[in-house]
């Protein structure tokens, strides 16, 4: 290769490096860096991917209860822990069936292929399940709401993540440690 033709691929060489570096930025601006989950921005787009191919999708909304006082009792740090570890069970239950994402604060999402072969069950009892810190068994619960598209006139996200909320915040009225379906 002559000088001239080195010359000239620099700057092409440069911008493929701008390029790369740009997309881990957006990659990793899409993660939320204390769970390692889906921001709301990451997580909407796989949602709505998934919702276009699966006619069977549900949506979740998943909230955690007592989280202040988890907090203010022991500390911000064992907020993280339950943080992290609320995040390592939901990302488990929708395997490769879903992707779970963080909202922000103590609100999770999550979004599956279909609502009746995933046990929601299961998903209460594991999000009830204690957490270990620092030697400590720290109390937690959930409350969890779901949405099935098909329930809805029009399968739209919005819509579901609207629908998964009130069922979420109905469950949260009627215990603790429930959990509901929107119908």
């Amino acid at each position: 290769m002559d000088l001239q033709t080195a010359a000239s691929l620099t700057p092409l060489l440069g911008w493929a490096v701008h390029g790369s570096i740009l997309t881990r930025r957006l990659g990793s601006a899409r993660r939320d860096p204390l769970t390692g989950l889906h921001t709301r921005a990451g997580w909407t787009d796989r949602a709505e991917h998934c919702i276009r191919r699966h006619p069977r999708t549900a949506v979740l909304l998943v909230d955690l209860d007592h989280f202040k006082a988890l907090n203010d009792t022991h500390g911000h740090s064992a907020g993280d822990a339950a943080l992290i570890e609320t995040a390592h069970r939901l990302r488990a239950w929708c395997g490769r069936n879903g992707t779970a994402g963080r909202l922000g604060g103590d609100e999770f999402v999550a979004v599956v292929r279909n609502l009746t072969a995933a046990d929601l069950g299961a998903l209460t009892a594991a999000l009830h399940r204690p957490v270990h810190y620092n030697g400590a068994s720290l109390p937690l619960a959930a409350s969890v709401g779901a949405c099935a598209l098909a329930d809805l006139p029009v399968p739209a996200l919005t819509d579901a993540l609207a629908a998964a909320d009130a069922a979420m915040y109905a469950a949260k009225g009627r215990s603790r440690r429930g959990s509901r379906a929107s119908r």
